[in-house]
């Protein structure tokens, strides 16, 4: 393929830069910002998919953060590549302190708490989770009898309190990202619409003088 990579990138490369690309975080805010105000579009949906995206960030939907976005800018007709953009403000930076407050409201909200006496750290509970899911695919084709205990902990004690958690403080940034990002969004479109204007002007006398050269040493 030719623009398939000369030197693929070990496991451990792909890890790393999941966690630090190779600009920084930085550079990536900046990209996805420039991404965002040169959508081609009204500000107000592009604003509105950002909110979605930024909305989703704070869902224990993991794995299916676009497609949730997807269908998060859909319902509140916003801008659907606005909002996949809008999911990079859940990050690996960010989703740790995301989980850790989603989670402890969660709980607060709905009286339950987090037993630290099976497999006591959050890490822990994923994994746990994930012995059950394995467990269970292999037990549909053997005699195997399926286990539930570390799925069901896992559904009470991270899933659904993050679920809880994470909808007000989303709905919260969701607004916040709407009403930080149209102005500016708005703004950069009506300087870069005057922009081209100004180049549009230009060219015209320029050709227009051009014409009136060719005219006058006729």
């Amino acid at each position: 393929m030719v623009f398939k990579r000369r030197k693929p990138r070990s496991y451990s490369q792909v890890v790393t830069e999941a966690f630090w690309p190779r600009g920084g975080w930085t550079r990536a805010f900046h990209y996805v910002k420039h991404r965002i105000r040169r959508l081609p579009d009204d500000p107000r949906r592009i604003a509105r998919g950002v909110g979605a995206g930024v909305f989703v960030s704070f869902t224990p939907f993991f794995g299916l953060h676009f497609v949730t976005a997807v269908f998060s800018a859909w319902v509140v007709r916003g801008n659907i590549l606005a909002a996949l953009l809008g999911t990079f403000f859940g990050n690996p930076i960010t989703f740790p302190v995301i989980a850790l407050a989603s989670m402890k409201l969660g709980h607060m909200i709905l009286g339950t708490r987090f037993d630290e006496t099976e497999h006591a750290s959050l890490f822990g509970k994923f994994l746990g989770a994930g012995a059950d899911l394995k467990h269970n695919l292999f037990a549909i084709f053997t005699d195997a009898t399926t286990h539930w205990g570390n799925l069901y902990n896992f559904w009470n004690e991270v899933f659904l309190p993050y679920l809880v958690g994470g909808l007000g403080p989303g709905l919260i940034a969701a607004v916040v990202a709407y009403y930080l990002s149209e102005p500016v969004i708005a703004a950069y479109q009506k300087h870069r619409r005057k922009k081209l204007r100004a180049r549009l002007e230009k060219l015209r006398a320029k050709l227009q003088s051009r014409v009136e050269g060719q005219t006058g040493g006729g």
